[in-house]
């Protein structure tokens, strides 16, 4: 009696440790599955990108932190594109972008120009195909005129990069610049104070990462912080120590629309 009660203790012992050992199984497969869609998600579905200039202010500033939709913009399928919300860049857009002189450095800026457009800027006001835009977005924050920054296309005040320099030479008509097929121009929406297309040309439309959906954090940092391919450690005790109060808490989860530019 005592040896058969002892033989089915470590029969059920052994059953429990079977047991056991399936559900950590289960829970490290299900665990690995996660992190491994997570991952893939964060770097083919959405991704996080910090804003680190204020070339779109007043639509994002300094330190959003937002997340990206690489979905919107890929190239659609025989099948996908009744399935997924494939569209093309449309004006009005805002715009994550490889930037065209440096594409390890990415580059946030709304899309003012499909292929096809007529684009110029008189007195700072954009006129889109013949007639102007209201742009309620925008933000002049100098009163005075420039000459080739607010009257665009006109003589560069300043050298400008080869791709601009062909975009002047090639792509002007009649005063006014023509977007080519496969590209985008951009410009931001801090107008005084933002380097875009005018200053280096025409975003390739395949550089085009996304369109930010929504801001997850806003926190207060200067560009240099956020720009350091290494982040400081002064930035780390900055963030530790000012958390509540330097976070923006009126942004958070704020979403991020376009503008339709007709």
């Amino acid at each position: 009696m005592e040896i058969q009660e002892t033989s089915q203790t470590h029969g059920v012992y052994r059953r429990y440790v079977e047991l056991t050992k399936d559900v950590r199984r289960g829970f490290i497969a299900e665990w690995t599955v996660t992190i491994v869609l997570l991952l893939f998600g964060t770097t083919t579905l959405v991704q996080a990108f910090v804003i680190p200039s204020a070339s779109m202010e007043d639509t994002l500033l300094i330190g959003d932190h937002v997340l990206v939709d690489k979905l919107i913009y890929s190239p659609q399928g025989r099948i996908s594109e009744y399935l997924l919300p494939y569209r093309d860049v449309h004006r009005g857009d805002i715009i994550v972008f490889r930037y065209p002189l440096n594409i390890k450095e990415d580059y946030v800026k709304r899309a003012i120009g499909v292929p096809g457009d007529h684009i110029r800027l008189v007195d700072k006001q954009l006129i889109l195909n013949g007639h102007a835009v209201k742009e309620p977005y925008v933000v002049h924050k100098t009163t005075y005129v420039d000459s080739y920054r607010d009257n665009f296309p006109s003589q560069p005040n300043s050298p400008l990069p080869a791709s601009a320099m062909d975009m002047l030479e090639n792509h002007v008509m009649n005063g006014e610049v023509v977007v080519p097929p496969g590209y985008i121009f951009a410009m931001g929406d801090n107008r005084d104070n933002s380097s875009d297309s005018r200053y280096w040309g025409f975003v390739p439309r395949d550089n085009i990462v996304g369109t930010p959906l929504v801001i997850y954090w806003s926190f207060e940092a200067p560009t240099e912080d956020l720009t350091n391919p290494n982040i400081g450690i002064d930035h780390l005790v900055d963030v530790v120590a000012h958390f509540f109060t330097k976070t923006r808490w009126s942004r958070e989860f704020q979403l991020i629309h376009g503008y339709p530019l007709e």
